[in-house]
């Protein structure tokens, strides 16, 4: 017959019929408390490890506080750290020791308070990055299921006319302004040729005696349409600037607006199918939870969107009444700067760009002089 292993003398005490312990097991118990339990550490502030002879398994014993009569003594509030001299005495006699982890305590030589666990960042930043795929997640699904037919959309029919024809707009703006940008290229060169051209008439008056006269009227006719050139190129300068400011800076900003509306939207919808979806299904203990946390990340995207939304609209009505304000001046004096200069009316010109607050570069002006030259 096997002899049957030993067994833990801690996880296992015999007694006898009235309650007492046997006198031969009596030695042994004494010896193993003796081990589990170090100089100066009570019940409440320990957690002992018990191992059998013959078996990897092991007894954890974990004693919380006992609290006296008259006071409630929590097991968190603090713990008596064990004497290095017990810690030795301890290991030398084959008994292990572990302290709870979990929290940082400063050994001293009275009573330690257990600091709260730090949070990792690691955690919090995974958290994040579960929270966004998700999110990603649920807008694509969301805007492929729109391509294909299948999803449905919030649609508000008057504010998406009104993003339409902004962004029709805007594409005409562009051309006015690239064809603008084009017309101050090939004045900029005509005026060029024609300052040019009256110089070679100016050089030729003084150094051919018998046509003076008439290379000097059309030096003084060159001179004069390159001044008024200059003139014109100042007003459709400042007519390309204002464009530009209008079209890219102005249309810009409220397009971008649009766009942070439209993924709004789609998260909106995203959040809403998903409710949708587990409305419809079996209401149980599991699937309530997850449809009261649905309900609320619908309501907040819906928050989101409205908010939006209202940006939108707001932003459109400022824009047109901006553009309707800057157009009608810079057409004005687009209109004005034209006819003058054709109809060669030196006055009507200066006019115009006094009117309109445009000052003129004097040619020469940015060119260094002849000192900063050396």
């Amino acid at each position: 017959m096997a002899q049957e292993s030993p067994k833990n003398s801690a996880a296992e005490i015999p007694v006898t019929t009235n309650g007492q312990l046997e006198d031969s097991h009596e030695h042994s118990f004494n010896r193993d408390l003796k081990c589990s339990l170090p100089v100066g550490l009570g019940l409440s502030e320990t957690k002992i490890i018990s191992r059998g002879f013959d078996s990897t398994k092991e007894g954890v014993v974990e004693a919380g506080p006992f609290p006296s009569k008259g006071s409630s003594a929590s097991p968190k509030s603090s713990v008596i750290s064990p004497s290095s001299a017990a810690a030795s005495r301890l290991a030398g006699q084959g008994c292990d020791l572990i302290i709870p982890t979990g929290a940082r305590a400063q050994q001293k030589s009275g009573p330690v308070v257990l600091a709260d666990e730090v949070k990792n960042p690691a955690m919090e930043k995974l958290e994040l990055v579960r929270k966004w795929s998700l999110n990603t997640y649920k807008c694509t699904r969301q805007i492929i299921s729109e391509k294909l037919g299948r999803g449905s959309r919030t649609v508000d029919l008057e504010l998406e006319a009104q993003i339409d024809i902004l962004r029709d707009n805007k594409k005409k703006y562009e051309n006015i302004l690239r064809l603008a940008q084009t017309l101050s290229t090939q004045l900029f060169q005509m005026v060029h040729t024609q300052r040019q051209l009256g110089d070679a008439f100016a050089d030729l008056s003084l150094k051919s005696l018998e046509l003076h006269e008439e290379f000097g009227y059309n030096a003084d006719t060159q001179k004069l349409l390159a001044k008024n050139g200059e003139t014109l190129l100042g007003a459709i300068n400042f007519f390309i600037a204002s464009v530009n400011t209008l079209v890219n800076k102005t249309i810009e900003d409220t397009l971008l607006t649009v766009k942070q509306y439209e993924s709004a939207r789609i998260e909106y919808d995203a959040y809403r199918t998903d409710l949708e979806e587990l409305n419809l299904g079996p209401r149980d203990a599991n699937t309530l939870p997850k449809i009261e946390q649905s309900q609320q990340l619908f309501q907040v995207h819906k928050e989101k969107y409205d908010k939006m939304r209202n940006d939108v609209s707001i932003k459109l009505k400022f824009l047109e009444e901006n553009k309707v304000k800057v157009l009608h001046n810079q057409l004005v004096l687009f209109h004005n700067a034209i006819a003058a200069y054709f109809a060669g009316n030196q006055k009507q010109l200066e006019q115009t760009l006094k009117q309109f607050h445009i000052k003129l570069k004097t040619p020469g002006a940015d060119a260094p002089s002849w000192l900063e030259e050396q």
